[in-house]
């Protein structure tokens, strides 16, 4: 396949936040809230009710935290919290090309208390065909 035969499919934010508050990251309630918050904030369209669900501890790197996850039509929004480190790793995922990185940096920071972070954005399905294969 050809550059012109091809488009870029999406874009895969990735966010690792730190210092953040132990009780929002354990709170199903409020991180459901957050998962209802962040799609229609970024103009994506959630599919389906968020997910949120309690994880044990696993092993000494892993104290367990909550997990939580949500359609959207343009893909997914996921993130683990582990409130005893006051950590929290999210994933947004979408087939747009634009995306407001600020803005989606600003609502976890502030969703989840958070002092210090990283950000990450990659480019998703770079050889995507640009028309139908199937005849």
């Amino acid at each position: 396949m050809t550059t012109e035969d091809s488009i870029q499919f999406g874009l895969h934010f990735m966010f690792d936040g730190y210092g953040a508050d132990p009780d929002t990251l354990k709170d199903s309630t409020k991180l459901t809230d957050i998962l209802r918050t962040i799609p229609a904030s970024m103009g994506m369209h959630a599919i389906s009710e968020p997910l949120v669900v309690e994880v044990g501890p696993k092993n000494r790197k892993d104290p367990g935290g909550v997990s939580g996850f949500v359609m959207i039509a343009e893909s997914h929004i996921s993130f683990h919290t582990f409130p005893n480190r006051g950590f929290i790793t999210a994933d947004v995922y979408t087939c747009q090309n634009e995306m407001d990185t600020d803005k989606l940096t600003k609502l976890f920071v502030d969703s989840f208390k958070i002092t210090d972070f990283e950000t990450h954005v990659l480019p998703r399905g770079t050889r995507y065909p640009a028309e139908d294969i199937s005849k």
